[in-house]
Parts: structure tokens; C-alpha cells; sequence
């Protein structure tokens, strides 16, 4: 399963790095978030229009199409940073020490190599999309009203670039704690109590200083 994991930081190179790399993973899961958004505003612009006026929105199923990129790809790496995706922690949850590190590293190497095999599928898969001497540079476009679909397909090789660089990062925490014993820039998994304790801190923080 998943939970939220703690992430230690210090002013080592390598923290420096991740914290800057979480802001651009950070601003890539707002525009995630704010696509959702625009989606469900255009779905109820698009009902409300049918509904009442007898006019939904023109090409809905387009705006979707080109949309849904932002909402499946950008927040990938932002989740991977804390160790936000699904896991099988069986056995790995039974793992310490430099045997849990050196688990991780592999898993995270193998995580690595899909990604990169990704990019180079996604990235040839806009360049069979994208023509400069195209209308719109566009060889393909959606059905109805005619969207070009590069830029959606764009977003799949920009989004696993960066789930890539935050990987690499990760690898680099793993090999650090497994040489020193000392976890930095990876997600470390809390048991469900100490998530619990650490949430109703901050809830009873929060109400102290109101």
C-alpha cells in the first residue's frame, strides 16, 4: 500500500538538489491539479449548456483528450518524491538497514530503466506528431474540432524526464544510505501510527495558534 513518507533534508549537495527539484515537481502538480479543475468547470459548463440552453460545449470530448496528459503525467514525479505511489511492502517493509537500501536502489534502478525506455517511445511518438511545415505543426489532430495533439504528446517525454531526474536523485540517497546509514532526498516510509501522531501534532498546532 501507500502512505505518506518523510523526506529528510540537510545542506548536503544532494539535498540542495532535491529541494530544487521539488519546486519544478511541485509547480508541475499544481498545473496537474488546476487541469482537473478546468475539466470539471468545463463539465459543467458543458451539461449546464445542454441542459438549459441546448448548446454543450463544442468538442468536449477533444478538450478531454488533449487535456488528459496534464492530469495523468505531471504529478508523477511530485508523488515518487513522497513516495506517493503505490507499493508492495511485504517484503521490503520487513527490510532495515543496508539490506532495505540496497532493495530500494534496485527497485528504483529497474523504476529508472522503464522511464527512460519511456521517454524514448513518447518522445518518438510526438516527433511522428510534430511537422514544422505543418498547419499548426500538427500532423494529427482530434476528430471533432480539429486540436492539434502534439502538445499533449509532448507532455509525456517532458513529465518522465523529470520522474527520471528525480530517480537519479533517488538512487543517489539510496547508495548514500546504504555506504553511510545516513537517508537523504528519499522518501521514508512511516507505519500508520506514527503518520497519525505526526498529523494530529500538526492539527493540534494549528488550533493553538488560532
Amino acid at each position: 500500500m501507500a502512505m505518506k513518507a518523510a523526506v529528510r533534508e540537510d545542506g548536503s549537495l544532494l539535498s540542495r538538489l532535491d529541494r530544487a527539484l521539488y519546486r519544478i515537481e511541485g509547480a508541475f502538480g499544481l498545473i496537474s491539479g488546476l487541469a482537473v479543475f478546468g475539466l470539471m468547470l468545463l463539465a459543467v459548463y458543458s451539461v449546464g449548456g445542454r441542459n438549459f440552453f441546448n448548446a454543450p460545449v463544442r468538442g468536449y470530448v477533444d478538450w478531454i483528450e488533449v487535456t488528459m496528459p496534464l492530469i495523468a503525467f505531471m504529478g508523477i514525479s511530485f508523488a515518487q518524491r513522497d513516495g506517493g505511489h503505490i507499493r508492495m511492502d511485504i517484503l521490503v517493509g520487513r527490510l532495515r538497514g543496508r539490506a532495505l537500501w540496497a532493495a530500494e536502489f534496485v527497485s528504483t534502478l529497474a523504476i529508472l530503466v522503464l522511464i527512460v525506455l519511456l521517454i524514448w517511445g513518447s518522445w518518438a511518438h510526438f516527433g511522428r506528431s510534430f511537422d514544422w511545415n505543418a498547419p499548426l505543426y500538427s500532423r494529427d489532430s482530434t476528430i471533432d474540432i480539429k486540436l492539434p495533439i502534439w502538445p499533449a504528446k509532448l507532455l509525456a517525454p517532458v513529465a518522465f524526464s523529470v520522474m527520471a531526474l528525480r530517480l537519479l536523485l533517488q538512487l543517489w540517497g539510496y547508495g548514500r544510505a546504504f555506504l553511510t546509514g545516513d537517508a537523504v532526498a528519499v522518501p521514508l516510509i512511516e507505519d500508520v501510527a506514527t503518520i497519525a501522531a505526526r498529523e494530529a501534532e500538526a492539527v493540534s498546532g494549528a488550533e493553538d495558534k488560532s
